[in-house]
């Protein structure tokens, strides 16, 4: 069964609006997670915001935002400043522009969430925004509070549904400019060839379990172990290989293609 939405609203698009709601496409529920306990007592620990000069415990009334301006000094935003520069509404997802959708880079995308309508009252407006962005090849940008942060969101279709992308802000990517540097000189024509065989050769199709978590795997085994009043005792962790200087990247090459064939 899906689960319930953890938000509800309106897509709007210019005078067109419909009621939707949003689930996160990924989730954590399922990751093994850990308190931090007293090892003495087996009680949890509570963490407590502390003054870090007086030390004195801080009662939530007290909390402010506070901008470093410099070492040791502050200065402090109250709640009425902040609250002025959200938006206006949290609750519509207003699409601002469209772009191409093959325009906006993989390294923009951050959290994705499925968005479908809510109810038999809005699936024909629903439908035609997603139809339309679909044969336009293009995806919707919009602004959205999410997670108590105002976000840049893309909207793209998806299958009977649509896909909301929380997107990084600009500031937040850095220039690859940077870092890939422009080389002068081409690979070798023969040293490609052999990795388009290799690729070839290691190339299937995608499969979820591809992604698979072992490490939960094993702390899943430990924790059923420990359930049955039995310890079990952790399997020694492979020697990983460790990659020696290639001296000559044809050999390497050949190696490994003859190696992928057994």
């Amino acid at each position: 069964m899906a689960p319930r939405p953890f938000w509800k609203g309106y897509l709007k698009l210019s005078l067109v609006s419909c009621p939707v709601a949003m689930t996160p496409a990924t989730s954590e529920g399922e990751k093994v997670r850990f308190h931090t306990l007293n090892q003495k007592t087996g009680n949890r620990i509570r963490a407590q915001y502390v003054d870090a000069v007086t030390q004195a415990p801080l009662d939530d009334d007290d909390a402010a935002k506070g901008f470093a301006r410099g070492e040791n000094d502050y200065l402090i935003l109250e709640d009425e400043e902040l609250e002025a520069v959200q938006l206006e509404s949290t609750k519509t997802i207003d699409i601002d522009v469209f772009v191409p959708s093959d325009e906006v880079g993989w390294i923009w995308y951050d959290k994705p969430h499925y968005l479908v309508p809510d109810g038999r009252v809005g699936e024909e407006a629903f439908g035609v925004i997603r139809d339309a962005m679909a044969s336009t090849g293009t995806v919707g940008i919009a602004r959205l509070v999410l997670y108590h942060r105002e976000r840049a969101v893309l909207i793209k279709p998806r299958d009977a549904g649509m896909v909301v992308w929380t997107l990084h802000y600009g500031d937040e990517v850095r220039d690859p400019d940077l870092y890939f540097k422009p080389s002068d000189s081409d690979s070798p024509a023969d040293a490609r060839k052999l990795v388009k065989q290799l690729i070839e050769q290691r190339t299937s199709t995608w499969d979820p379990a591809m992604v698979r978590d072992p490490v939960q795997e094993r702390l899943l085994d430990i924790i059923a172990a420990k359930k049955k009043g039995r310890a079990k005792r952790a399997a020694p962790r492979a020697k990983e290989d460790k990659p020696g200087n290639v001296v000559n990247i044809m050999d390497a090459l050949r190696r490994s293609l003859g190696k992928s064939r057994q």
